[in-house]
């Protein structure tokens, strides 16, 4: 399967003209890394910082919510600390999936502009 897939790369690089072949090669598979790092980039960017910093703000607050839950001895302490963690915690969740999310739609969007580009040289190879 590797072999087709490597196969069906050169044949697709050989119709392309060779500023098409230099942008092909840009929407090539990212590393987890080289996804995370592309969150940075775009509109949304600062968005995405913002929300990091939220990140980090959520979850000093839930380290400070589990500490103070275990040095408290009253039932309705330990429910406040507990329930202020849990909540911190899904916070903390809640924004990284959005960014899981945001990751997936960037690689989706390489593929999409990928096929766009497939089609583009197809339609110029059988209108010539």
């Amino acid at each position: 399967m590797k072999n087709n897939k490597e196969d069906i790369d050169k044949l697709i690089k050989d119709t392309l003209t060779q500023e098409e072949a230099k942008f092909y090669d840009t929407l090539e598979e990212q590393s987890v890394l080289g996804m995370i790092f592309g969150l940075f980039k775009g509109k949304n960017k600062w968005l995405l910082i913002l929300m990091n910093m939220m990140t980090v703000v959520f979850f000093g607050f839930f380290i400070y919510c589990v500490v103070q839950f275990f040095s408290v001895d009253t039932t309705k302490e330990l429910l406040k600390w507990g329930l202020g963690s849990i909540v911190f915690m899904i916070g903390v969740s809640m924004l990284k999936i959005f960014a899981w999310m945001q990751m997936d739609k960037n690689a989706l969007l390489r593929e999409l502009k990928r096929l766009e580009l497939q089609v583009s040289s197809l339609a110029g190879k059988i209108s010539t």
